[in-house]
């Protein structure tokens, strides 16, 4: 496994890297010479093996990690698995006492076969680019998810995949949001942009959505996480979003060409929103809700996780309040602080939140004390104001004459007095 490629400031990739990158993705060629010929086998074994396995299925990712893509997908168009390798999926799952029926598990996979050339061509005509471990343009963050890695990902749009996601934060939240979540989301997010961070999320209504048009107010690249193909618009009142996406950021997913959403699939695609990122947010949440659902994929992959407090009489923030009170997330309330805990440590420090300064803030201790002693109405003498103060009669007609320099008190003929202003 590859180690986990995140830049620590800074990475600004230059205009042709990026070209060559978006190149070598979207042709499934690869290289020239006899290398083209087999990298155009694997690319169309791991399109066909995307269509007959479901995203997330480890099975299948042990499969090609002892075979390779080709001898994969082989296996399961047939649906007939090497014996060595089912034996040792059978001991595996009676190790973690779970059941798995290899036969219908292969059984499905041929079942579900067709012809990858047609769906990679139905894919690039829609725009879209196919990508995969080992491309200039696969994030290695990725790998991070074992034998849950993505299989490959279609891709539209127009940044590149892997630079965009070096210095990213994804956010997430409910999709029945307050007005009060989608103002914070948007706002994170165009803040987020602004300081040159890529913003992440699944494209949803509610905090995924204004999550996504705030870091396009900011001019930067957004990535959208479908639970469905890239040419499938879900939901449908974003085509005109999901539009500006591509135009700025990128659309991707796990699923080919033409692929419809599931409630599993949702659940499915959120490890890669957490594990594309260096940390997540979740702005509002539910008890039981997919943004939760992200939060322990990105807990699990040791990323940061972070959560926006919310009124305590709100069932949109309950979520939010339970990972902040388990220990889970840290408890942010500005961009800066997001920043801090993602970037790099020592330059990204947010600012201490300070109260309003005050003008007797500057008063020494003795002077305070004697500022302190002199009633909030009425008048007193310098005598009952030492002896309150806790000062000898010359150290309170000192401070006194000092106050009244500074406009804090008065001296009136019943003795000594705050100004109006100095009240309160």
């Amino acid at each position: 496994m590859e180690t986990t490629e995140f830049s620590t400031a800074g990475d600004a990739p230059a205009r042709e890297t990026t070209a060559q990158a978006a190149g070598a993705s979207a042709s499934p060629a690869g290289d020239a010479g006899g290398a083209a010929g087999q990298g155009r086998a694997e690319r169309l074994a791991r399109v066909a093996i995307m269509r007959m396995a479901e995203a997330g299925d480890a099975v299948m990712s042990r499969l090609i990690a002892r075979y390779g893509p080709v001898g994969a997908m082989e296996q399961a168009r047939r649906g007939v698995l090497d014996p060595d390798f089912a034996r040792d999926e059978k001991d595996r799952a009676e190790a973690s006492r779970r059941h798995l029926d290899l036969g219908r598990h292969a059984a499905a996979w041929a079942a579900r076969y067709t012809d990858p050339a047609g769906d990679l061509a139905q894919g690039m005509r829609g725009g879209a680019r196919l990508v995969v471990p080992g491309d200039v343009e696969w994030p290695t963050q990725l790998d991070d998810l074992g034998d849950a890695r993505p299989f490959g990902l279609w891709v539209d749009g127009q940044a590149n995949l892997r630079f965009s996601c070096l210095r990213s934060v994804s956010v997430v939240g409910a999709r029945a949001a307050t007005a009060y979540g989608a103002t914070v989301a948007a706002e994170f997010a165009m803040s987020l942009g602004g300081r040159g961070w890529t913003v992440i999320s699944g494209g949803a209504y509610g905090i995924d959505g204004a999550a996504h048009r705030g870091a396009l107010a900011s001019g930067t690249p957004t990535v959208v996480v479908l639970a469905c193909g890239t040419d499938v618009c879900y939901p449908s009142a974003h085509e005109d979003l999901f539009h500006a996406v591509r135009r700025q950021g990128a659309v991707i997913s796990e699923w080919s060409p033409g692929a419809h959403p599931t409630r599993l699939r949702f659940l499915i695609r959120n490890r890669v929103i957490a594990a594309l990122s260096r940390g997540t947010v979740v702005v509002q949440a539910a008890v039981r809700s997919g943004a939760l659902n992200t939060a322990t994929h990105a807990w699990g992959l040791n990323r940061h996780l972070m959560a926006v407090p919310g009124p305590i009489t709100a069932d949109v923030s309950t979520g939010c309040h339970v990972l902040i009170r388990q220990g889970k997330a840290v408890c942010v309330t500005s961009p800066e602080e997001i920043i801090e805990l993602v970037g790099s440590i020592g330059d990204d420090l947010a600012p201490e939140q300070r109260g309003p300064v005050r003008p007797r803030d500057g008063l020494n201790e003795e002077t305070r004390r004697v500022l302190e002693a002199i009633p909030a109405r009425g008048a007193t003498g310098p005598a009952a104001i030492a002896v309150a103060a806790g000062v000898d009669i010359g150290t309170a007609l000192a401070c006194l004459g000092a106050l009244a320099a500074a406009g804090f008190v008065e001296n009136v003929d019943r003795g000594w007095r705050l100004r109006r202003a100095a009240r309160g």
